[in-house]
């Protein structure tokens, strides 16, 4: 075995190649281990108002629409928010509810909320329970959530997972899915 300045040497010039390594390697590819199928993971957080919210209170009445995004007021993140907020209505008129979680915290979300006017739930999760139970864990972007969507139904089961999105389409896809489900299952009553 080798040791001294040899082996730290050697050390040193591995690690920017297991770096490019663990980049190269698609983050779909190592997200969730849940699916389609699976019972959706029941976590409390709180909301932009600081009033705890538990997931299963929630899918218990209504479709989830549960929606990783990385940060608040990005880009990305605010098209993908501001597509869910014009569709809102729509997402209600088939028993759905959006909820969107990423790691900023309440103060975070509530800023982000009133600017945009978004008429549903946000979830902080700057402890990631949710992002790690969930396997949602950007490796690129130091524990943020990836952005990744789940479906649940009324009975906490995960009916679609999208882990690669399109914030232009993705709002759509999610509501022309939930209209599917509906022609396949009764209404509950």
């Amino acid at each position: 075995m080798e040791t001294g300045p040899n082996i730290l040497c050697k050390l040193c010039c591995m690690l920017p190649l297991l770096a490019m390594i663990a980049l190269a390697v698609p983050e779909h590819v190592v997200a969730t281990t849940l699916k389609e199928g699976d019972s959706a993971p029941d976590l409390t957080l709180k909301n932009q108002d600081g009033k705890e919210v538990t997931l299963s209170k929630v899918w218990d009445k209504n479709i989830v629409v549960l929606y990783f995004y990385p940060m608040d007021d990005t880009p990305g993140c605010t098209k993908e928010a501001c597509f869910f907020r014009d569709m809102n209505h729509e997402f209600r008129q088939v028993g759905a509810e959006i909820i969107g979680i990423s790691v900023d915290d309440v103060a975070s979300h509530k800023k982000f909320a009133e600017k945009h006017r978004l008429p549903f739930t946000l979830l902080a999760d700057p402890e990631k329970k949710a992002v790690d139970r969930y396997g949602v864990k950007s490796k690129l972007m130091f524990g943020k959530a990836k952005r990744m969507t789940f479906v649940v139904d009324r009975g906490g089961i995960i009916r679609k997972i999208y882990p690669d999105v399109d914030v232009s389409l993705h709002s759509r896809e999610v509501l022309d899915f939930i209209k599917t489900m509906h022609s396949h299952t009764a209404p509950r009553q």
